[in-house]
């Protein structure tokens, strides 16, 4: 029954293009999936207990590194992906292990996760030469409208279907984590890594796994998010605010659920156009105060997320109430 549901969701989502619902609204749906994508890879670790608040630097490093190697020599960003996602694989490797194998765990790896995220946007801001530093690059246009060797393409509806595959590719990557042995493992490792150590559970190479399958993951949405825009800068794609962003999106969505962090795209999304047509871009910051209040609110009132806590409303209303006990005999 789950299965046939999901099938009809996917056929009805796949066929919104051929109702001509206008440019906007395809954008919309396009953004939405893009970064439900991303929300999804953060997710795979996060809802592990390990909370990086640095996710923005692979998703620089997959957007730039693409970018960069077409733009200099003409690569087709289908073999710069492997390359942009063997880079961010070994940066969350060079970040990852002396971490887990020293133990740096909780805040103090949160903080180590934002530290990357800052080095590498001075790093791009630095390299100004071959970046553009802070005013952001342009993927070189093709010499033709749709160009599938550079992955551009005229229309939005070709995009809309790309972006379809890699997120119904995310939720089952999301889906083979949920339904491994390594589940268990990381669960058993988020409550205590010595009980997780005594009973065989290498407790390193499991979270190191897990992170790099998340680094990778998120530098691919980067991919697609700047063959997409067709233009990229540091704060957009590997800014602190980015990396905020991400990390409210999949508690507001919902984290232990599989479609939680496209819920929580949605709602950023959301939030972010309601902002932008009642106030526009006149107050400076004004987005990640309020990502960061909403963020506190969402922790300490609706901890399950918007898709988490409905779920567990509608099992409560569905169990059955619980059988009246008999009077004691006098």
């Amino acid at each position: 029954m789950n299965r046939l549901l999901a099938l009809i969701g996917v056929l009805a989502l796949a066929s919104i293009p051929l109702l001509d619902i206008g440019n906007y609204y395809l954008h919309l749906l396009i953004t939405i999936l893009i970064w439900g994508f991303i929300y999804t890879s953060w997710s795979i670790m996060g809802r592990f207990g390990l909370v990086s608040l640095g996710h923005g630097a692979f998703l620089g490093i997959g957007a730039y590194t693409v970018t960069m190697l077409w733009n200099q020599i003409g690569l087709s960003p289908w073999l710069g992906l492997p390359i942009g996602l063997g880079l961010s694989a070994l940066v969350a490797v060079v970040i990852g292990y002396p971490c887990f194998r020293f133990r740096i765990v909780g805040h103090y790896f949160a903080l180590v996760t934002l530290a990357l995220s800052e080095v590498v946007r001075l790093t791009i801001v630095a390299l100004r030469d071959n970046t553009g530093g802070s005013l952001g690059m342009t993927p070189r246009s093709a010499d033709t409208a749709n160009s599938l060797y550079a992955l551009q393409f005229a229309d939005k509806e070709t995009f809309f279907y790309i972006a379809l595959v890699v997120w119904l590719f995310g939720l089952w990557v999301w889906k083979k984590v949920d339904r491994s042995m390594s589940r268990y493992a990381l669960e058993a490792i988020s409550e205590e890594e010595d009980a997780a150590a005594s009973v065989g559970i290498n407790v390193t190479r499991t979270k190191l796994t897990i992170t790099v399958l998340s680094a990778v993951l998120t530098a691919l949405g980067g991919v697609l998010y700047a063959q997409y825009q067709l233009y990229i800068n540091p704060e957009t794609v590997s800014g602190i605010a980015i990396s905020l962003q991400i990390v409210f999106a999949v508690i507001a969505g919902g984290m232990y659920v599989q479609l939680g962090p496209t819920v929580g795209a949605v709602f950023t999304l959301m939030l972010a156009e309601s902002l932008r047509i009642m106030v526009g871009h006149d107050v400076h910051g004004l987005d990640g105060t309020i990502y960061g209040l909403l963020l506190v609110l969402f922790i300490i009132f609706m901890p399950k997320g918007i898709l988490g806590g409905l779920l567990s409303w509608w099992e409560k209303r569905q169990s059955p109430p619980p059988s009246a006990k008999p009077a004691p005999a006098e």
